[in-house]
Formats: C-alpha cells, structure tokens, sequence
C-alpha cells in the first residue's frame, strides 16, 4: 500500500493562502497530536512556514504516554523549537501560550517602540493536520465559543482572523495532508488516532495496524483489556475473542467483525488501553 491519496480541494486553496499570510504573521504555533508527532507534523507546514519562528504544541498531552512525550519534548528542543504539552480542551498548558510569545516577540516590540510605533497585538497562525483540536485551542484562548468544534476531520473550512484580547491575533485555518503519503506507518497512525477519515484505508486493515502496535508496545494492556491471549499468528483468532468476550455477535453467534472493528478503533481513540505513543523518537534519530 503506497501513496495513499487525500486533498480535499480546500487543503489546496489554503495551502496557497498560508504561503500568502506567514508574511503577515510573528510566529506560527504548529499544533501536533501528542500520540503522534512525528506522523501529524506535515511537512508541506514545514516548507512553507520555515522562515518563521514556531512553537511547537503538543496537543492532547493527556492521552500521551508520559515518558515517550519526554523525549519527544527534548527532540523538538534540540531543534531549536518552544515546545509545550497541551491539552485544549481541558485547557491545561494553553495559558502558558501567550507568555512563551512575549518572551519571543521581546526584541521586537522594543524595536517598534523605539520607532514610534504603537504597541500591536502579536500575530500568529495555527497551523496543523485536520482534528488536532486547532479550532478547541482557539475557543479555549479566547475564553468563548468563536469556532465550530467537531472530533471529525475537515470542519474547518476557511481561513479566519481571531482577536484574543488585546495581546493576540490569530490566523485560524483549516487542516491540510500532504497529497499523498508514501510512508505506510504515517498514514495508518493517522488513520488510528482519526486524523483522515475512515475510509480513506481499508478499516480492517487500520485495525491489524493497531494489533500489531499494542503487541509490540503494550501486549499487557491490550490482552487484559479484552481477556484475551494475543498470537499474531492467528489475527482471525484475535477478532473472534474479542468478538466473544464483548458481545460482537450476528444471529447464529457469529462474530461481527465490522462491529469488531469499530470497538477497537473507538477503545484506541479514547484511552481505553491507557495513554499511548504510536510514533517513537528512536525511529527518527
């Protein structure tokens, strides 16, 4: 399976317009998905954003499990990016945001003053892949519903100027994939943490991805989360015990599969086998 293809036409027109708008902006606050970020940091963002300062913000910290986020932290660090934990909807780490830009944008507002000018609202643009929680940030800072909200990819559909406060102005937009990704391991831990929708990949397949990453990494929470013995070798026998030991059955107690299938991804989803990294550092340095 290779090269996978998904860009909704919005994703073109706004990868034009952000081209366009980071000449307007001070920083751009790049917002990742803690359970993966290396796989939701979309480089088209990188490219086009690589003159500015960032920050980078690990959303969703709390599903994160914590000793891999470490050193994720330090990896963005050694590369010379601001890094915070987040979680936007609980709002945890998001009133750390504004003074981490004073401390940035320090040098020049007192440029500015010292030109005469009038002192300005820092300007920023939030950028990152479809449901990260970019449009939940924003509601959050602001202190009040601006934004539509949706735990689904693709609500957002414009670019949008928010006022936050006096001291910050942001440039919302929606999330953009890369056109296509080459990279097998990138699209299924998009697709397992609900980043593209679920049909782009076959479901099933999404599904044995997720088997086969909570054997090597988490075998004791996944077994006793289904009471079930994980052989890899029998992935049909996998789906019939869970299928049993949770009540996925058609008439004649034959397992659901699809059924199968949508529980896992909604246990995956929401915590169930305890907090989870899919991406490791190891496998980028």
């Amino acid at each position: 399976m290779k090269q996978i293809q998904w860009y909704p036409g919005h994703m073109a027109k706004t990868k034009k317009e952000i081209k366009e708008k980071t000449k307007m902006v001070d920083v751009v606050l790049e917002l990742l998905d803690a359970r993966i970020p290396f796989s939701s940091q979309n480089p088209v963002i990188q490219q086009l954003t690589e003159k500015k300062p960032r920050v980078v913000l690990l959303n969703k910290a709390d599903l994160a499990d914590p000793g891999e986020l470490d050193k994720w932290i330090k990896y963005f660090e050694d590369k010379g990016f601001k890094t915070l934990n987040i979680n936007a909807l609980s709002g945890k780490g998001v009133d750390k945001i504004l003074p981490m830009l004073r401390i940035m944008m320090r040098d020049v507002v007192e440029k500015e003053k010292a030109r005469g000018r009038k002192e300005r609202p820092i300007r920023t643009m939030i950028l990152g892949i479809p449901n990260v929680g970019k449009s939940t940030l924003i509601n959050k800072l602001a202190n009040k519903k601006k934004l539509v909200a949706q735990d689904r990819p693709g609500v957002t559909k414009k670019t949008q100027y928010i006022r936050v406060g006096q001291d910050l102005e942001l440039l919302d937009t929606p999330g953009i994939l890369w056109p296509k990704f080459d990279d097998d391991d990138v699209a299924f831990r998009l697709a397992l943490t609900g980043a593209i929708k679920d049909n782009i990949l076959p479901i099933d397949e999404i599904v044995i991805y997720g088997f086969k990453f909570l054997n090597k990494f988490y075998l004791k929470r996944f077994e006793e989360r289904y009471n079930i013995k994980v052989d890899l070798e029998d992935i049909v026998g996998i789906y019939d015990s869970i299928g049993i030991n949770r009540g996925c059955l058609l008439p004649g107690k034959h397992i659901d599969y699809d059924r199968v299938n949508e529980l896992f991804l909604y246990d995956f989803r929401h915590e169930k086998f305890g907090k989870i990294i899919l991406d490791r550092v190891s496998e980028h340095v």
